[in-house]
């Protein structure tokens, strides 16, 4: 796996997983059929046979009822049953971030949870970026990985539609992909 395939592959998790899908996120995914080969089958036929408004509509209905109504995909959120978000430097991801000079402005969101999936991912992205293969483990092993496989994997059966199905198991796909890479890069470096 290479670094040009993995940072694409963290920008698009991240926007799946920080809003609803618009009609140009749509649009670009219709046209993509490399991607939609990578994400599934069912999802590859589903969306080049689907027109555009049916696939904007069954699209936003699954993402609001999985990910805003049922459930939100919040760290602190599926780690304790609390249902609440620490702010500041008493997040762990949030001190994270910060150790590694990642700047989260809350107000440039509609995400209100710095330990929202889409957030992580989007710093997954940056230390990908910047080669950081020492803080990619550390963050994949000790913040994304111990909540994001089980949670998945759980979502799967509240998916509706086949996009949101297929997804649910590439996200676990990658994510394990990405960490025995890194665990291979680790013991070879």
């Amino acid at each position: 796996m290479n670094n040009e395939y993995r940072l694409y592959i963290y920008a698009f998790l991240s926007r799946v997983m920080s809003d609803i899908p618009d009609r140009r996120f749509i649009n670009d995914l219709k046209s993509n059929t490399e991607l939609l080969e990578i994400i599934g089958e069912e999802t590859k036929e589903w969306v080049l046979a689907t027109d555009i408004e049916t696939l904007y509509d069954q699209l936003n209905t699954d993402y609001t009822s999985m990910y805003i109504l049922n459930t939100q995909p919040v760290e602190s959120f599926v780690l304790d049953a609390k249902n609440e978000t620490l702010v500041g430097l008493q997040n762990p991801v949030m001190a994270f971030y910060f150790t590694h000079g990642f700047e989260v402005n809350m107000d440039q969101t509609q995400i209100m949870a710095p330990d929202h999936l889409g957030i992580e991912l989007a710093f997954m992205q940056t230390l990908v970026y910047r080669n950081e293969e020492k803080s990619q483990f550390e963050f994949l092993d000790q913040h994304i990985f111990p909540w994001v496989i089980p949670y998945m994997m759980g979502m799967k059966s509240m998916a509706d539609t086949p996009f949101y199905r297929d997804m649910c198991d590439f996200v676990v796909e990658f994510l394990s992909a990405d960490y025995e890479y890194l665990v291979q890069g680790s013991v070879n470096g």
